[in-house]
């Protein structure tokens, strides 16, 4: 048994003399209205295999490009709401134990392992397909029905168990100069796991544009290995 999420911060152990944080220290924090929970709209930005062997496939929720801090009616970046929560929750809690396990993704294969280099290459480029098919749509909400935004934060106590949910209570929109504000001030920042320290944040300045390019359906290898191609109309 298992469960699809991404983590945002890891709390270590519940028992603050090892170094973590007591469990309804974090719920009364969560609920006091502390950390600004905003509504959340992902997008997947690509799938790769992590460094364990054999490796992890993961999804990450990567912010492509860093947020416009002169234009304060531009759009906000990808995934923005992930380093926006994280970044609060690091600053209010600071106990030993807490940090996060690298990018943020969401774990959907463990152990995988390919029959051939050849199917593993395949793979991986019929992903990057529908990675670029994701992001012509854009971010999209947490939702189970057509309009409703179900976003929000849990508390897990282990990968199986999300014992407490707190919903959403930074609420759109988002090009309000006072809400605007805030963003910009938790984005500018960013922790660093080797000197444990903060420090300004950078990004990616290759980073390629949403919808600037999409691979075809039928010019990668998956389509031979799996059979023919029928043309998108």
């Amino acid at each position: 048994k298992d469960s699809a999420h991404v983590e945002i911060m890891r709390v270590g152990t519940f028992k603050p003399e090892w170094g973590g944080i007591a469990e309804k220290d974090i719920i009364a924090a969560l609920g006091s209205g502390k950390i600004l929970i905003p509504q959340i709209t992902v997008l997947p930005t690509a799938v790769v295999a992590n460094t364990d062997s054999p490796p992890e496939i993961e999804i990450r929720f990567d912010m492509p490009y860093g947020p416009n801090f002169s234009d304060k009616k531009a759009p906000l970046p990808a995934n923005w709401q992930l380093r926006f929560i994280h970044n609060q929750l690091f600053k209010h809690f600071y106990n030993p134990s807490r940090f996060c396990p690298g990018a943020f993704h969401s774990t959907i294969v463990r152990k995988a392992e390919f029959r051939t280099q050849k199917h593993r290459q395949a793979y991986f480029e019929m992903c990057e397909t529908v990675i670029k098919k994701w992001s012509l749509a854009g971010p999209q909400p947490l939702s189970t029905e057509l309009g409703e935004n179900k976003s929000g934060i849990w508390l897990f106590t282990d990968r199986t168990k999300p014992n407490h949910f707190f919903q959403p209570n930074f609420l759109p929109p988002y090009d309000a100069e006072d809400k605007r504000d805030i963003i910009l001030s938790y984005l500018a920042e960013e922790w660093d796991e080797e000197s444990l320290s903060w420090k300004p944040a950078t990004w990616d300045e290759k980073a390629v544009s949403v919808g600037e390019s999409l691979m075809g359906f039928c010019n990668n290898q998956i389509e031979s290995l799996l059979g023919p191609c029928v043309p998108q109309k």
